[in-house]
This record gives C-alpha cells, sequence and structure tokens, in this order.
C-alpha cells in the first residue's frame, strides 16, 4: 500500500495535520484546493479501498493498481460529490466502478473467465454440463432488474459480503438480503423458463 500512497498526486507529509477532522471536512478543505486533506483521506480509506478491490482482482499487485486508479478517480470527481452519501459510500462505489470497469475490459480481451454464480442453498442445475449451465445462468442475469443483477454479480461472482455490498450500493443489509431473497427466485423462474423453451426446441 505505501507504494501506491507515494505515487498519488498529493502532500502526503502534510497529512498528519488532519488527523481530527470528519469526512466532510477534509472533503471541503480539498475541494478548496488543500492537497494535504485529500492524502488524509487516502491514508484513513486505503486499506478498505485496497481490501475492497483485492475482492474484485484477486491478485496483490492488481488491487494496489485497481486501488490507486480509484483514488486518483475519486480525486478526479471531488467536485462533483456533494455529500448525499457519506464518502466512504460514494468512495466504494468509485473504487467498485474502478474495479468492474477493468474486469469487463479483461474479460472482452479474453483474460478473464466468468464463473457460474452459484446460489450457496440451492445450486441451479442444467442437463447440459457446467460449461453450458454457467453461459446459462449468465445470460438469464442480464434479464434481472438491474439492482438484482448487480448484488447477485458482486455477491457470488465477486464474493463481496453484504457489509461491502451495502457501503457499495447503498442500501442497509436488510435491504439487500431481501433484494438477493427476490433476485434468486427470478432466477430460478427465468432459468426454468430458458430450461423449458430449449426442451421444445430440442
Amino acid at each position: 500500500m505505501s507504494a501506491f500512497a507515494a505515487a498519488m498526486p498529493t502532500a502526503m507529509g502534510g497529512a498528519a495535520m488532519h488527523e481530527e477532522a470528519t469526512d466532510a471536512q477534509l472533503v471541503t478543505r480539498a475541494k478548496e484546493g488543500d492537497a494535504a486533506a485529500f492524502s488524509s483521506l487516502i491514508l484513513r480509506h486505503q486499506r478498505i479501498v485496497y481490501n475492497l478491490a483485492f475482492r474484485f482482482m484477486r491478485n496483490a499487485t492488481q488491487a494496489e493498481d485497481m486501488a490507486q486508479e480509484a483514488f486518483l478517480k475519486a480525486f478526479r470527481l471531488l467536485e462533483g460529490f456533494r455529500g448525499d452519501s457519506s464518502f466512504s459510500t460514494w468512495l466504494y462505489r468509485v473504487t467498485c466502478s474502478v474495479c468492474l470497469t477493468e474486469l469487463d475490459r479483461r474479460k472482452r480481451r479474453g483474460e478473464v473467465d466468468l464463473q457460474p454464480i452459484h446460489d450457496r442453498a440451492e445450486t441451479i442445475r442444467s442437463s447440459h454440463g457446467d460449461a453450458d449451465e454457467a453461459e446459462l445462468i449468465r445470460r438469464c442475469v442480464t434479464k434481472l432488474p438491474e439492482k438484482y443483477a448487480q448484488v447477485l454479480t458482486l455477491y457470488y461472482l465477486q464474493e463481496i459480503p453484504y457489509e461491502d455490498l451495502a457501503k457499495i450500493m447503498g442500501a442497509p443489509q436488510g435491504t439487500l438480503k431481501t433484494w438477493m431473497h427476490r433476485a434468486r427466485n427470478c432466477l430460478r423462474e427465468i432459468v426454468e423458463k430458458e430450461l423449458g423453451e430449449g426442451r421444445r426446441h430440442a
């Protein structure tokens, strides 16, 4: 983490003077041009950002790169942050966006293999084998409402726990669990419909 922190375009040496300030106060100062204030935000949140990036990338070096990119993007977008959510929630979303964008880029280049999304309590299986099952479920997930598709993808494919999901999506854990329950039911119905149509056309 020290390597990427040192690479940030901010005055890390002056960050200690802001230790007692709240995130909101630091954001205000950073918007006014106080580089040390943004450095303090980096120091305060760098480990949690790195941990989130690692959940996506599964590689320490790549996680460092994505954490650095997340802070760089946050720095560029900071002027547009209005405080509708906490800074940490907003930063989680920025990190999530950076990582998903990179993974999508790698998938298009064929560098990342998608894994099937499994319901841990009840795995949905087809008679077409694991490869076809994975493709079937991925296709069905795209037919879900956006928030359901996102929560399923982040929880199962990226293995993001509810605590982190709540920060990324800006929703209470109880709400997320309700979405998850509905998403699984919807996905099961879509998969069964797809399988039924497949058998009719076989």
